[in-house]
């Protein structure tokens, strides 16, 4: 074992258990928003002409004045100061998928020498941080630099606290000199403007008393733990987020005894100093347990605004990271940090709630609200029905590609589970007889099934589904725990709201034919409960069974994300979200260039990782252990012992000698096969060549690299295995 290795392991192994951090755990309600400007405290702040103005832009987005947001400014810098900031940033969310920022002190010299405290409205509505060197997709050259935050006031600023100090932190959009949104956070509140619009027109039909939509959310965020020493000895997770070697453990997740098994003390103390921080920063966290795999966890917070849940979860990450420090732990957000076990997801429940608390998911006790739950329901059916290979796309990454189909997450086909109750409903629903002329409500429902008040509980729970009804939202289960939800969750409003403008241009079409109004919308429900009847799976999606009816059935199994990728710039997709202006076509172009980027540079960093760890560490250590197995036959030789009294350790020299053989002419055969693989011009070619050429050697590797750990003595090793990494002590 190495020096390194050793020491890894004395540290984790022998720290004492009162040497866990002790962490009280504070009363919720007396810490929840501390450190966030928080509406009920710009009331405190400011005058009641600019909060009544500020107010009407977070609920109706009109325009702010910069002399009211000179005035803002000047409320939330007093506020920050007296809370102990001495900087502020602009907090935003490049397509780098993690946040970012840049701190400017409140301090300014004045002319006579002395310093003032400054924020004004200018910095608080807009800053110029450099826009070259975030990827862009050829939006922006290297040599044009100017980029524009803007705040975004309907998410609250907040104070970000380390031991360095405290910062002002205000999220912000970003946007290109010339307009082009290079953010994640831009094209979501386009999406939400979207669904809003869509949906508060077609409550219309049942409410004329809702004015507003807003889509709702509540992530689940899962993650692995690691002690901090352990994680520093293996260059593999410290570089690219996950084990690319290493032989399971003989005990792995197969007892399914850590699953919402006792949280381990250190554990505990690391959750519970992360919900304080978090309650601190608004962030409503109410859940925590063990996951399935050893080492993994789960916190889930209450369901948010859409916007500001993202905001909480790109924030929530950062903090996860911060506060593990602090208790000698790494937090693996990595979709698959380990082979063998399971890996983690960032489940989204999505939902619609008026502005008047009705949630359009949530089946009703009458007809007519039966018949509103009915049409959100199924108008989200069709949408993902319609627009699957668009949801695929939004979960594909180079990491959630290891996750996907596996025994822990739904495959990459997207199909739908409602549940045995909905499903049979729908069926009665579209198979169900009404007369073309009807003279009042109660008639329309004579033979048609009035859905029975149903608990949250409706529907069992499927696991390998990864869009799933669970009760009174949908669950899509897909994304990857290391992901910016944004994403997903503008495609997934972007696609709704464009179905629910079809669903009531159709249902206009037929009222003003004569139909009675709740016909009319029964008979699109029909309609689309028909068309979109392919997209409904109850059973294992695990199964190949399915894989091969999904075929069937016309639904796709795009299981490479490049080639998931490329319904980005298809003409269809192009046009939807040109006409609801959630990207340019330029702007779809970027994102899938800057996609496709991502993807095969985080392959080149492993193939590179491979390679440096193979030459330099793994096979010298084989060939120390193999001298020793030689000098060691050599002495059983001159002493004249028969061949049987050596014979299994020539049979070990011979095995150590054939796998490090060809673990070092694969990492040379894969360095030869990255070279021509960065010579591609075409970056989707050169993606689907990292894919389909280099990634091969990955698991090949990993094999002959797997058998010699298991042969070679474990004080020769130099990596920590995974066994000492899966248990946390």
């Amino acid at each position: 074992m190495s020096s390194l290795r050793f020491k890894a392991a004395e540290s984790a192994v022998s720290r004492p258990l009162d040497d866990v951090k002790k962490v009280e755990s504070l009363k919720a309600t007396s810490i929840y928003g501390k450190n966030v400007f928080t509406v009920a405290k710009m009331k405190d702040y400011l005058s009641k002409t600019t909060y009544k103005e500020l107010i009407e832009f977070i609920e109706e987005g009109s325009q702010i004045s910069r002399d009211i947001a000179d005035h803002i400014a000047q409320a939330m810098k007093t506020w920050a100061i007296e809370n102990g900031a001495t900087h502020y940033t602009h907090w935003f969310q490049p397509l780098t998928g993690t946040t970012a920022e840049k701190h400017d002190a409140f301090f300014e010299p004045d002319s006579n020498g002395e310093a003032i405290e400054k924020f004004t409205g200018d910095a608080l509505a807009q800053q110029e941080p450099d826009a070259s060197s975030f990827p862009n997709g050829g939006i922006r050259n290297t040599f044009e630099a100017r980029g524009y935050t803007a705040w975004d006031p309907s998410s609250p600023a907040f104070i970000f606290e380390t031991v360095a100090g405290k910062t002002l932190c205000i999220p912000t959009v970003f946007v290109s000199y010339t307009g082009e949104s290079l953010d994640y956070k831009a094209p979501l509140l386009k999406a939400i403007a979207a669904i809003d619009k869509a949906a508060t027109d077609v409550v219309h039909y049942f409410d004329k008393s809702v004015t507003k939509v807003n889509a709702s959310l509540g992530i689940e965020q899962e993650y692995f733990l690691v002690d901090l020493s352990l994680f520093h000895a293996r260059p593999d997770l410290q570089l690219t987020g996950r084990t690319l070697f290493g032989h399971m453990a003989a005990k792995g997740q197969q007892l399914e005894d850590h699953y919402f098994g006792a949280i381990p003390e250190r554990v505990l103390a690391y959750m519970v100093d992360l919900e304080n921080e978090a309650l601190k920063l608004g962030i409503p966290l109410k859940t925590r347990h063990n996951e399935v795999a050893p080492s993994q966890f789960e916190c889930a917070p209450m369901y948010e605004e859409i916007n500001l849940a993202i905001d909480h979860n790109q924030l929530l990450m950062n903090l996860m990271e911060q506060v593990a420090i602090r208790h000698n732990f790494k937090v693996l957000l990595h979709e698959k940090p380990y082979s063998g076990v399971n890996g983690s997801g960032k489940h989204n429940n999505w939902s619609l709630i008026t502005n008047t608390g009705i949630n359009l998911l949530s089946p009703g006790k009458t007809p007519k609200n039966n018949l509103m739950f009915l049409t959100f329901f199924v108008n989200t059916i069709k949408a993902v029905y319609e627009n699957a290979d668009l949801l695929r796309a939004s979960i594909a990454s180079h990491s959630n590609d290891h996750r996907l189909g596996a025994n822990e997450a739904p495959p990459a086909i997207i199909s739908i589970f409602l549940g045995s109750q909905l499903d049979e409903i729908l069926e009665e629903v579209e198979s169900a007889r009404v007369a073309k002329k009807v003279k009042n409500e109660t008639n329309l429902w004579h033979g048609i099934p009035k859905i029975p008040e149903l608990k949250l509980d409706n529907t069992d729970r499927n696991r390998t589904s990864p869009f799933a009804f669970t009760g009174n939202k949908f669950e899509f289960r897909a994304v990857g725990s290391s992901a910016n939800a944004a994403l997903p969750m503008t495609i997934l409003n972007a696609i709704v709201a464009a179905q629910l403008i079809e669903f009531k241009n159709e249902v206009d079409k037929q009222i003003k034919k004569g139909t009675k109004k709740d016909l009319a919308l029964l008979n699109v429900v029909r309609k689309y409960i028909k068309e979109s009847k392919a997209i409904r799976f109850e059973g294992n999606g695990y199964s190949e069974e399915w894989a091969a009816e999904a075929e069937a059935r016309g639904l796709s199994n795009i299981k490479s994300t490049p080639k998931a990728l490329d319904v980005y710039v298809k003409e269809e997709s192009l046009e939807l979200f040109e006409k609801l202006g959630i990207y340019s076509k330029r702007e779809s172009e970027a994102r899938h260039e800057i996609l496709l980027e991502n993807f095969y540079k985080k392959l080149q960093i492993e193939a590179r990782v491979i390679g440096e760890v193979v030459t330099s560490q793994i096979a010298p250590a084989c060939f120390v252990y193999q001298n020793e197995l030689i000098e060691n036959v050599k002495g059983l030789k001159d002493l004249g012992l028969p061949k049987e009294a050596y014979s299994s350790q020539l049979n070990l020299v011979e095995r150590i000698s054939k796998h490090t053989n060809l673990i070092l002419e694969k990492a040379e055969e894969m360095r030869q096969a990255r070279k021509e693989a960065n010579n591609i011009e075409d970056v989707r070619e050169r993606a689907i060549a990292y894919d389909e050429v280099v990634k091969p050697y990955f698991d090949e590797i990993r094999y002959h690299v797997n058998k010699l750990e298991k042969i070679v003595d474990d004080n020769r090793w130099p990596l920590p295995k995974l066994r000492e990494l899966l248990f946390l002590r």
